[in-house]
């Protein structure tokens, strides 16, 4: 995909995603965040949207009796239906594949099922009003319906935007850790044993039921991270910190003062081509800053500019020695 479709993909997840019920103003600056970051966002984004409202007053326009349309009028309308079916495609690619498998009971439960490639982001919606929005390579499973909301995050990161139901919990496992919503939207990233959870609205109960150790929970509210794993639990209220861990969501990756190995790391998680640092020294310098999560490229060469590094780039892989 090149950048100019990435970016009108990007441009069709804001329009959508403001259209939402559940849409805060935490929502809007990031949105606004996005529309500065470029003059080709903002087009992207003002085509569209325009697009979406034309539709709409066209399609609302066109309810009763036929009319006879003028040629101009019946190129708005083809230009509307044009717009409409590719948003119908848009929202058909993030909706969830349904399979079935057998209930502890003995009966069978459709249980839904959800994943994105290396470097993709899908937006999945379920009937109760939930939002959830899959960042690179990650995988959920759902089970919702017969008094439960439950989700498995296998791999990867997603942020949930889920709907109160009063009497009916919403719980997330990941590894030997669930996440259990008070009303919220928060986002979740497992990492091996361990699981980041970053709060930006309302309440989320984090419990570790890790083998053979005490069960231990805590509360986040609001503007809280936590990283949990090795039978430890480490919370920070910083608000720059939840800019970080969300930062995702509008392509980028937020780095405050991390070694350029686990910088690397994070921009591998986007990448088909992998970044490799060749030597301990360059391993060891620290980055701070924010890059597009998706432009591995740009990032080696800054190296190279900022840092003189070597930077060596191959088909499968750009190398970086000092």
């Amino acid at each position: 995909m090149n950048r100019h479709d990435t970016i009108e993909e990007q441009a069709a997840l804001w329009v959508m995603r403001r259209e939402e019920p559940g849409w805060s103003s935490f929502d809007e600056a990031a949105l606004d965040d996005w529309l500065d970051q470029s003059d080709l966002h903002k087009a992207a984004f003002w085509r569209l949207e325009h697009g979406w409202r034309r539709a709409d007053r066209i399609a609302s326009a066109g309810v009763g009796a036929p009319e006879r349309k003028s040629p101009r009028q019946r190129t708005w309308r083809n230009a509307a239906m044009a717009l409409a079916a590719s948003m119908a495609l848009v929202f058909a690619l993030f909706s969830l594949q349904i399979v079935h498998l057998p209930a502890e009971s003995g009966r069978e439960v459709a249980v839904s099922q959800a994943s994105t490639d290396i470097g993709g982001r899908k937006l999945v919606r379920f009937g109760d009003g939930t939002q959830v929005e899959l960042n690179t390579a990650t995988r959920i499973r759902a089970a919702m319906g017969e008094g439960r909301r439950v989700i498995w995050l296998d791999s990867g990161e997603a942020f949930f935007s889920v709907a109160k139901l009063n009497g009916m919990p919403f719980v997330v496992h990941s590894g030997d850790h669930a996440i259990t919503v008070l009303g919220t939207k928060f986002s979740v990233h497992a990492s091996g044993r361990t699981v980041d959870v970053a709060v930006a609205e309302g309440r989320v109960r984090l419990d570790d039921r890790g083998s053979g150790q005490p069960a231990r929970s805590a509360v986040l509210t609001a503007g809280q991270v936590a990283v949990a794993g090795d039978n430890k639990t480490v919370i920070v209220s910083d608000q720059a910190a939840l800019e970080r861990h969300l930062a995702w969501r509008r392509g980028l990756l937020m780095f405050d003062d991390v070694t350029l190995a686990d910088a690397a790391s994070e921009f591998n998680r986007y990448n088909r081509k992998q970044l490799v640092i060749a030597d301990s020294r360059s391993a060891g310098i620290r980055i701070g800053g924010s890059f597009q999560a998706g432009n591995v490229e740009a990032f080696a060469r800054l190296l190279h500019d900022a840092y003189g590094l070597k930077v060596r780039t191959m088909p499968d892989k750009i190398s970086v020695s000092a």
